[in-house]
């Protein structure tokens, strides 16, 4: 059994619609459109404008009224045209704020598991270039129709003034529109490899970047910079092909309306030498060929761009359809007050094994802690002690057996109700970014005025660190004012004391502290323990001694569990973990 969401009903996959995020806004989108229709008349009504102006040249009437029919039509349609382009412009990135939250929301409710797997500089492209290809998909659901409508508006238009010279255009125009669909048919698929090879690379350099001192201690600035040029290489080599996909658009888009107006001056010139059209109808037709063009144009390119939409959909869409962390099957919606009389936690026969492992990382693991108290779980690396605490927390779910929590298995809990009642501190001591204040109040059912915010940063040590900050508790953490790993974990620690939790994990909590914050700690702790269960995953063996409880463990199984004494006198495993860090018994 793997580490998967185990008794759990996923919801059903959300999918993107791109019909419906277009007209999520139906009267914007109204507008705009008549006013691309208003736009396209002004410019279909420009030629026969033109072709009254040459024959009121050749009567010699006068020109005035033409003129300025012809100017307020160019006038009406460039501030038609503007108008609409700026409110499907609005229209585009209001959807993408709508689909990056969506993303973003959603990646924040998928298990660990899943989100490690992905990646963040995978998961990352989803709401940067994924969404901006999905941004131009409202340009072009717009562009499509309006360019097919003015192609053929304008053909029917060339068909009343002369339908012989509408045939030689539609000809010349079938056989670009033939060679432009073959190519747009291989872009989808080559878009899709681009985004995901710009996904890989932004996860290795985001995972490089958060190992830079790493890096840099062990000069392997090159290894690391070989690997994302290999990243880069792969990127460049799908891109490439890209390129010479939308490099061949225009270029037959070019031959394709070159020899089209060949075609046309070769037959108008033939028709006006036998006397069957008119100088000025062959002006105008010429003119709605000209204007012809950029339609065409608009419906090649668009068709591309809408592949380079649909492939980010279709990313995107995966993502989506990914359960997020679900409830389980059996949990109840209103949780009681959990009994003072219950053990904090009881694990019952549990196994687990990690995705992606062969090797179980707990085997039929039991064992209970006390309602309140501290709770030491000590063993070597590997031994599965911090997958239990994440087994609590129902970061994962068991593979079998049952975690109890406060009297109740984990599959009867919400996962709201359950998490509200513990405090977890992390290895890493993990800060969001967000300001000093906010990160000590993280869960909290209520605000903390300053008098408890000051008394959990005097007992953790941080009064003067946090003084001495830019805006002091309003300062922003996380980019250039950031604190020490020392500062971080001591953070964490007055987050726990500030928090309404009956559980309290802390996970390797002391691995950053000196002697002197060492003794601090234990006086937290203490203080935790006296009216909360503390659970405390250690390597530092020199704060197991004031546990009331010590459960050793290895090769994910539980080898003996009780007071420090006892196992010292009965536990071989433990007496020589004890010994390899000198600590000395009262």
């Amino acid at each position: 059994m793997v580490d998967q969401p185990a008794r759990t009903t996923p919801r059903p996959a959300e999918r993107i619609r791109l019909r419906r995020e277009l007209t999520a806004e139906p009267w914007a989108l109204t507008l705009a459109l008549l006013l691309a229709l208003a736009s396209t008349g002004a410019a279909l009504a420009l030629p026969l404008l033109v072709r009254t102006i040459i024959t009121d040249f050749s009567a010699h009437r006068p020109l005035g009224t033409d003129v300025l029919l012809m100017c307020a039509a160019a006038t009406a349609g460039a501030l038609a045209q503007a108008l609409s382009s700026f409110l499907l412009a609005r229209i585009g990135e209001r959807m993408t704020y709508r689909l990056r939250t969506r993303i973003m929301e959603h990646t924040l409710r998928l298990p660990l598991a899943v989100v490690r797997a992905q990646g963040t500089g995978e998961l990352t492209a989803r709401i940067t270039s994924d969404a901006l290809l999905l941004r131009q998909v409202v340009d072009v659901a717009t562009q499509l129709p309006l360019a097919a409508l003015t192609v053929t508006a304008t053909l029917l238009v060339m068909v009343w003034i002369d339908w012989i010279l509408t045939v030689v255009t539609v000809v010349a125009f079938a056989a670009l529109t033939a060679l432009v669909l073959l190519i747009v048919r291989r872009m989808k698929a080559n878009v899709t490899g681009q985004q995901d090879a710009v996904g890989r690379i932004a996860q290795r350099f985001t995972a490089d970047l958060e190992a830079l001192s790493t890096i840099k201690a062990y000069r392997a600035e090159p290894m690391a910079a070989r690997a994302l040029a290999e990243d880069a290489e792969r990127l460049r080599a799908v891109s490439l092909v890209g390129g010479r996909l939308n490099s061949l658009i225009p270029a037959v888009l070019t031959l394709g309306n070159q020899l089209a107006l060949i075609a046309v001056i070769l037959a108008g010139g033939a028709r006006m030498a036998t006397g069957g059209l008119q100088a000025a109808a062959f002006a105008a037709f010429l003119l709605y060929l000209l204007q012809t063009v950029p339609s065409i144009s608009a419906l090649a390119t668009g068709f591309g761009r809408l592949q380079s939409g649909l492939a980010a959909r279709d990313r995107c869409t995966d993502l989506l359809a990914i359960a997020p962390e679900a409830e389980p099957q059996d949990a109840e919606r209103t949780v009681p007050p959990p009994p003072l009389d219950v053990p904090s936690v009881v694990f019952k026969s549990v196994s687990f094994t990690h995705t992606g492992s062969r090797d179980a990382a707990l085997r039929g693991v039991s064992f209970s802690t006390g309602r309140t108290g501290l709770t030491a779980v000590v063993g070597p690396s590997g031994a599965g002690k911090s997958t239990t605490l994440s087994l609590i927390d129902c970061f994962v779910r068991p593979a079998s057996g049952s975690v109890t929590v406060l009297g109740r298995d984990t599959a009867h809990w919400p996962l709201n109700a359950l998490r509200a009642r513990i405090a977890y501190v992390d290895q890493a001591f993990t800060l969001i970014e967000a300001t000093a204040r906010e990160n000590l109040q993280l869960g909290r059912t209520e605000p903390a005025d300053d008098v408890e915010l000051a008394a959990a940063l005097d007992a953790v040590g941080l009064t003067e660190d946090i003084a001495r900050l830019p805006r002091g508790l309003d300062t922003p953490l996380g980019r250039e004012c950031d604190l020490s790993g020392g500062q971080r974990q001591r953070m964490a620690l007055a987050r726990a004391l500030l928090s309404d939790a009956e559980i309290v994990l802390l996970d390797e909590p002391t691995s950053q502290l000196d002697g002197l914050n060492e003794q601090r700690f234990r006086t937290i702790v203490a203080d935790l323990a006296a009216t909360r269960a503390v659970i405390v995953v250690a390597h530092r063996l020199s704060t197991v001694q004031d546990a009331h409880h010590v459960i050793m463990m290895n090769h994910g199984t539980v080898v003996d569990a009780g007071d420090h004494l006892t196992l010292l006198e009965r536990c071989p495993p433990y007496r020589e973990l004890v010994t390899s860090q000198a600590i000395l018994t009262p």
